[in-house]
């Protein structure tokens, strides 16, 4: 059988200097979530990520929630987050009128984001941006088909972002690049996105499901950021 576990990166560091880490629930979530796979006897044939930290750091704890020693990653650039910080201030540039407020909540932030990503999946989007949408479709969709023409018959994890999973979902689905924004904005951290494959394509099985935190004492847990 041929499947890949999708895992969004756990809870980054929001509203610091530097969000390309892991908060302290982030490793905590990503910790359980690599117990649930080992109370099931869930094992992969790869662990893959992007080379971002909080892809890495997810990774390694998961691991150590399933008790493996460690683990040498398959590192793949391509599932890197899009610049959301880019899009993010390209959109205030374009509309000043929608600048931040002096001191922003995360609401302030994804309500700003998402008008942003909109615009730039349609080219309306105006600054110097770092990547366009045609290019980020691209490498997901390079990655996925690297994955269908090597991995056949095997189950891999992977560990990446929201962005980055939200668009292979919207590609796997044929929806419209609004399905993307939406898919995105919901994807909550550690959760799993199930699909299975062959050589000729890969389907989804399941999307944005957070088994080891999805009960009464862990509700808490449970963060998009």
């Amino acid at each position: 059988m041929s499947e890949i576990y999708f895992v969004r990166h756990g809870q980054a560091s929001f509203g610091s200097s530097n969000y390309d880490q892991l908060s302290e629930l982030g490793h905590e979530q990503a910790r359980l979530l690599g117990e649930y796979f080992a109370e099931r006897d869930t094992r992969f044939d790869h662990i893959i990520t992007g080379d971002m930290v909080r892809h890495r750091e997810t990774a390694e704890g998961i691991c150590v929630g399933m008790g493996l020693a460690e683990q040498q990653f398959q590192v793949y650039p391509e599932l890197n987050e899009f610049d959301f910080h880019s899009v993010l201030r390209a959109y205030t540039t374009q509309f000043p009128e929608h600048a931040l407020p002096e001191k922003p909540v995360a609401a302030d932030f994804f309500r700003r984001l998402k008008k942003g990503i909109l615009l730039w999946s349609t080219g309306e989007l105006q600054g110097d941006l770092p990547e366009t949408w045609a290019s980020f479709e691209q490498r997901l969709k390079t990655f996925c088909d690297t994955v269908m023409q090597n991995h056949v018959g095997q189950r891999l994890l992977v560990v990446s972002s929201g962005g980055a999973i939200a668009m292979v979902v919207r590609q796997l689905l044929q929806a419209p690049e609004s399905v993307m924004v939406e898919l995105n904005l919901q994807t909550r951290n550690t959760a799993i996105t199930h699909c299975r494959f062959n050589s000729r394509a890969m389907r989804l099985s399941s999307f944005n499901n957070v088994p080891h935190l999805d009960r009464p004492d862990r509700q808490s847990l449970i963060t998009y950021t």
